[in-house]
């Protein structure tokens, strides 16, 4: 078998200008800060045309095991990796998509309006050239709205859907840039992509709309006025009342999980600090059970039959009063019967003075 070194002259013959010999290079691979197989993806693109030679040109470079550049390198020392930091892999995607964008150039007013013309008769080759060139734009609009609940790059993926819309629906008949055009579409999917899918709680459109407005109005005013402004300031500028200004401001707070957890080993949840306003505080607990200890006490000077009226009559047990005709059927007896028990049972208890151990809940 035929090394794939003995055709390395004819190789050489054809190098490009910069071409080095690898041996000079030796020192300067082993210095990147990168492992092998990292160094010969990124140097791929530039190789190809060595590595890909045509099957049918015998002085191709053999691509048999053990030749390929990732071959003739694995020699070199391997540095250790670490892993990414959090975020970092969101850094560096949209580092490398800003690298990219940025290639592209700008175009020209009369490009616009001949990609325009293009784009009109069907042309897929015009609408891309047009979304390409103004990918950049995109991006400052979207940085704008960081910080608004979704990342820097959702918000430039939502403003490139923006941009296609503008692509679809430029006139350039009207005399006006792309650009200006664009940054409406831009700014109004961004906006609507903040508004769906960046809270728990979607808003409609109308109010995130006066959200933002309320956002920049509220800016406008504390560096025109050196301070925060006032509800009433802020009203006058949208024309709306200071209710309304207190409601709105309300709407745009976000919202926060129960279960969010919190502290610095995270096993407490946020819910487990919010106070239920609906349960029974354990002083009132405390309380209740004094009262029903009380009330036994002082019921037990009482025949059978008239603590069971005093019960029922004042809803001592269940909280429920009931009426006279409600108690009579239930003790089987007749209405007078009842009032005369309850009668008798209330002057029983002013004689002893036992109710007036219970003045001091009467307040509570």
């Amino acid at each position: 078998m035929r090394s794939s070194w003995a055709h390395l002259p004819d190789f050489w013959s054809r190098k490009p200008p910069y071409a080095r010999p690898l041996g000079d290079c030796r020192d300067w691979f082993a210095g990147v800060p990168h492992g092998v197989n990292q160094m010969c993806m990124q140097f791929q693109p530039s190789v190809s045309v060595w590595l890909d030679g045509s099957e049918d040109d015998d002085r191709a470079i053999s691509k048999e095991p053990g030749s390929g550049l990732a071959d003739v390198l694995s020699g070199l020392e391997e540095r250790p990796q670490t892993a990414p930091e959090p975020g970092e892999a969101d850094a560096d995607a949209l580092g490398a998509y800003l690298r990219e964008i940025g290639r592209g150039t700008l175009l020209t007013k009369a490009q616009e309006v001949e990609l325009a013309k293009q784009i009109e008769a069907g042309s897929d080759a015009a609408r891309r050239r047009m979304t390409e060139a103004n990918l950049r734009l995109v991006v400052s609009i979207a940085k704008k709205y960081q910080g608004r609940g979704m990342p820097l790059l959702d918000l430039i993926q939502e403003g490139n859907v923006g941009l296609m819309r503008a692509v679809a629906k430029f006139d350039h008949r009207r005399g006006f840039k792309f650009s200006t055009y664009a940054t409406w579409w831009i700014r109004q999917a961004v906006l609507r992509a903040i508004g769906d899918q960046a809270r728990t709680i979607r808003l409609p459109i109308h109010i995130g709309d006066q959200t933002n407005k309320l956002v920049r109005i509220t800016d406008r005013l504390r560096d025109s006025l050196g301070r925060q402004p006032t509800d009433e300031e802020i009203g006058e500028e949208l024309g709306l009342t200071t209710i309304e200004v207190q409601a709105l401001r309300q709407t745009s707070r976000d919202t926060l999980s129960l279960e969010t957890p919190i502290g610095e080993e995270g096993e407490t949840e946020l819910g487990h600090l919010i106070e239920d306003v609906n349960a029974e505080s354990p002083a009132s607990a405390a309380m209740r059970t004094d009262l029903r200890d009380q009330l036994d006490d002082v019921l037990g000077v009482l025949q059978a039959r008239e603590r069971r009226v005093i019960q029922l009559r004042f809803g001592l047990g269940d909280g429920h009063q009931r009426a006279l005709d409600e108690v009579a059927r239930r003790l089987g007896t007749s209405r007078e019967t009842v009032r005369q028990l309850e009668r008798q049972a209330l002057e029983k208890l002013r004689r002893t003075g036992h109710a007036a151990r219970l003045r001091s809940y009467a307040s509570v």
